[in-house]
């Protein structure tokens, strides 16, 4: 089961999610990628992107509840990047919570499509998402990279390899100390729904991606920077 991508979908997937369930989901999940180390992944990117002197609208695409965007910019606070950051999530519920959870940080959110993003800024210099694209199929992805590429951004990724370890961890740790029916059952089918280096490879060579890089990093994840046509 490890050869291919699952294309079983996430509870997480669904509109009918009670918003209790929802937020304990949310939070759990912020738990996971600080215990993990997620973050230091999106942060070692952005060094790789960003200049001093410039400045910069980041999106988060598939924001959630905006822990991703709170991490970004309690890291900036340090690192010292002049940056506008934008949250975009199709989630209402989403949305309500990381408005919370993101008061008085300066960050925008949007409940919107991200292929819509453009409606509500009109520039955007990188596009990041986190755990957001093993929710998407390979389809999807290829539409991704070429929005990036058509508007001349850089998108930043960081998500989940499959690997048989990680599965079995992960669903062995959740199964053990999560409250959350959505993070037992998610947690490691999103690793079924992972990636494979050479799948990432390809995707961006159909997408007709020519600068970027894929790396292997800790713990069982991806780190994709797409350069396009950006500066």
């Amino acid at each position: 089961m490890f050869r291919h991508r699952s294309l079983q979908k996430e509870l997480l997937d669904r509109d009918d999610i009670p918003p209790a369930d929802l937020f304990q989901n949310l939070r759990e999940l912020d738990f996971i990628n600080r215990w993990l180390g997620g973050y230091d992944i999106s942060f070692a990117a952005l060094k790789l992107v960003l200049q001093k002197g410039r400045s910069y609208t980041l999106v988060d695409i598939g924001c959630g509840g905006g822990d991703t965007l709170k991490r970004i910019a309690q890291w900036n606070g340090k690192a010292g990047f002049t940056l506008d950051l934008y949250g975009v999530d199709l989630k209402p519920d989403c949305i309500t919570y990381a408005e919370k959870n993101l008061q008085d940080t300066g960050v925008t959110l949007v409940c919107d499509d991200y292929r819509n993003t453009y409606r509500h800024l009109k520039h955007v210099d990188i596009i990041h998402a986190c755990l957001f694209c093993h929710h998407l199929t390979n389809d999807d992805l290829q539409e991704l990279v070429q929005f990036a590429l058509s508007n001349r951004a850089i998108l930043v990724i960081n998500d989940l390899e499959r690997n048989p370890l990680a599965h079995y961890s992960i669903k062995w740790l959740t199964g053990l100390f999560s409250k959350s029916y959505l993070v037992k059952n998610d947690a490691p089918l999103s690793v079924l729904r992972g990636f494979k280096k050479k799948e990432w490879l390809e995707i961006l060579q159909r997408s007709g991606a020519t600068r970027f890089t894929v790396r292997n990093k800790w713990a069982f994840r991806h780190e994709v920077i797409v350069y396009g046509n950006a500066d």
